[in-house]
């Protein structure tokens, strides 16, 4: 994300300026006329890019984007019918390049265009992508050892330059390389990510807190709470530590959350009243991402501090039978005991230096905690088995191998 040396620091500027080039052959017309792109991935490699284009220009990009990521064809023949194919790019992430979710949506892409000469790979397997049907010249790569979630900085990130600009682009690795220098130099007192991961540690595994809820209160930032889910779920959910010891205390909490006031309607029960302990992530933005004045959005600024304080100070049994003509039952459902953790993180703006550092904040924090837990956060052996068990019920057909109850829904299903 910035400056350093050595062979990947350099590896990882010619990825940089490849996309960068492969930018400007879009916008001098390589491609055709393009007015919409068709990102193909999954996991890091759908959640980075769908998050940046939606955060920073909300659909509004000098492109009409759409991410696709689930096997299920109904959300890729929603984005195909939105789209004029003969106008249409269509950007394929897979590091293999065999990744059976984002393979079969490009196949099904590429026969609705009618061939790969408006295809670009993103690949670190770059003959896979030309044998493919992809122009060398159209495929970008990246080294093998970044993890999808840790990969948007990288030429995975070519949709959101595309859509925002590659100034933009840049903004968004500047943010992100400010939060690696405030993390590499401030003092463990003054750290961020460091002093967040310890409160994270603190609750989950010390105070018995099983999951964690962020909610972002700007619509822009809907997606971070889906975002952060596979950053820090997929990074910290193990059981084994680094030396392939099983854990004697609890790993990463479950990840959560929702969007603004929406959560507070649907949530925010349990979290006031409920037996669990949730601590609680409100991330705002000072300045507003639209236009319909300061009063509109102070509205929902005041609703996500008093959020937190209220968790914090509660409501007392005697304030709540005062407030109840003195029914006691009343008082008592009226009651809210406090003393719930929350954190407040605030952005002066959302643009893309902010939610660059924004991003890298949660990386960092997400690895400090690894270290504090003695595991390995750059692993996903957890999502291998359930893949490998779906390509043996499509091989076998009749579920050998499979439980009798998963055999019947194969039989029913297949």
């Amino acid at each position: 994300r910035g400056s350093g040396s050595g062979p990947a620091v350099a590896a990882a500027a010619e990825a940089r300026a490849a996309t960068r080039r492969l930018v400007a052959r879009v916008e001098a017309g390589a491609f055709g006329e393009i007015r919409h792109i068709l990102h193909i991935g999954i996991g890091g490699s759908a959640l980075g890019p769908a998050l940046l284009v939606d955060a920073v220009d909300g659909g509004r990009g000098r492109y009409d984007t759409h991410v696709i990521s689930n096997i299920d064809g109904v959300a890729l023949e929603r984005a195909m019918r939105a789209c004029d194919p003969a106008r249409t790019l269509v950007v394929v992430v897979s590091k293999t390049f065999t990744t059976v979710e984002t393979m079969t949506n490009a196949e099904r892409a590429r026969d609705w265009i009618g061939g790969t000469a408006r295809f670009v790979a993103v690949t670190a397997a770059p003959e896979r992508a030309a044998d493919w049907g992809v122009a060398p010249e159209n495929v970008l790569g990246f080294a093998e050892s970044v993890g999808g979630r840790y990969s948007l900085w990288s030429a995975v990130g070519v949709t959101a330059a595309l859509s925002l600009g590659w100034a933009a682009f840049e903004a968004l690795l500047a943010g992100g390389h400010a939060m690696d220098a405030h993390f590499e130099s401030a003092p463990v007192t003054e750290n961020a990510p460091v002093l967040a991961a310890m409160v994270d540690v603190l609750y989950a595994v010390f105070l018995g807190a099983e999951t964690r809820a962020v909610f972002a209160y700007d619509e822009r930032l809907r997606l971070l709470p889906s975002f952060l889910q596979q950053l820090e779920m997929e990074s910290n959910g193990k059981r084994v530590d680094r030396d392939g010891k099983v854990l004697t205390h609890p790993s990463a909490a479950i990840t959560w959350g929702g969007t603004g006031t929406d959560a507070q309607h649907a949530v925010f029960q349990l979290l006031h009243q409920g037996t669990h302990l949730v601590p609680c992530e409100f991330v705002m933005v000072k300045t507003p991402g639209h236009g319909l004045g300061a009063a509109h959005h102070r509205q929902l600024l005041a609703n996500a501090v008093a959020q937190g304080a209220a968790l914090m100070r509660g409501r007392s049994e005697a304030e709540a039978l005062a407030m109840s003509g003195g029914d006691a039952a009343l008082a008592a459902a009226k009651t809210f005991p406090g003393n719930r953790p929350s954190i407040a993180i605030v952005l002066d703006t959302l643009d893309p230096h902010t939610l660059g550092a924004l991003i890298a904040f949660y990386e960092h924090r997400t690895f400090t905690a690894a270290m504090l837990l003695g595991i390995n956060p750059f692993d996903q052996w957890g999502v291998e088995l359930g893949k490998d068990m779906a390509r043996a019920a499509l091989d076998r057909g009749a579920g050998e191998g499979f439980d009798a109850s998963s055999r019947a829904l194969l039989a029913r299903l297949l």
